[in-house]
C-alpha cells in the first residue's frame, strides 16, 4: 500500500452507513398546497393527492415546509402564479419554505390557445410544472378512483396510489 496517497475520509473507508433499527431515512414528502388566486383548485388538489390545504395563505407553523404553488391555465391564473414566483425570488416568501414546484390546473377542457401555452413554456423553463388535466368528475364532487393518468409524476411526487 502507498503510504504517500492521501486518504478520503473515514466514511468513504467503512463504506456505506448503516440504517439504525427502527428508523427509516425513507419516506413520503408532505407537501401544502398554495393557491396564487381565488378558484385556483388547492381543495380538490389536497383531497385527490393529499398534503395539506392552506388556501391562499402560507402555510402555518404545524403545515408541512414544501410547497406546490397551484393556479389555474387561464391568463389570470398565469399571471398569479408568475407573481408568487417572484416572491420567491426576491425572498418575500417565508424564509423557512421550500418552493417545490407549480401545479397548473386546466381551466377549461381542450389545448390551450398560443399565447397561454407560451406562458406555460415561460414557466416551465424557470420551475417544475405539474399539469392537472380539466376532469369532469371533479366539477361534479366526484373525487373517487385514481387520479387522471396524466398526473403519473405529480402523483408520484405526492405519493398518491
Amino acid at each position: 500500500m502507498r503510504t504517500d496517497v492521501q486518504q478520503g475520509p473515514e466514511i468513504w473507508i467503512r463504506g456505506p452507513v448503516a440504517v439504525p433499527e427502527g428508523h427509516s431515512f425513507a419516506g413520503t414528502r408532505r407537501y401544502s398546497w398554495v393557491g396564487t388566486h381565488g378558484g385556483a383548485g388547492v381543495s380538490t388538489l389536497s383531497t385527490v393527492y393529499g398534503g395539506h390545504d392552506c388556501g391562499r395563505d402560507w402555510p402555518g407553523p404545524d403545515a408541512p415546509r414544501s410547497v406546490l404553488l397551484v393556479g389555474r391555465t387561464h391568463a389570470s391564473g398565469l399571471a398569479s402564479l408568475l407573481a408568487t414566483l417572484e416572491m420567491f425570488r426576491r425572498g418575500q416568501a417565508p424564509p423557512e419554505l421550500y418552493l417545490d414546484g407549480v401545479v397548473l390546473v386546466a381551466d377549461a377542457p381542450g389545448r390551450l390557445p398560443k399565447p397561454l401555452d407560451r406562458d406555460v413554456r415561460l414557466l416551465e423553463s424557470i420551475i417544475d410544472v405539474y399539469r392537472v388535466p380539466w376532469v369532469p368528475a371533479w366539477r361534479l364532487g366526484d373525487f373517487g378512483g385514481a387520479p387522471p393518468k396524466e398526473t403519473a409524476v405529480l402523483a408520484r411526487l405526492t405519493a398518491t396510489p
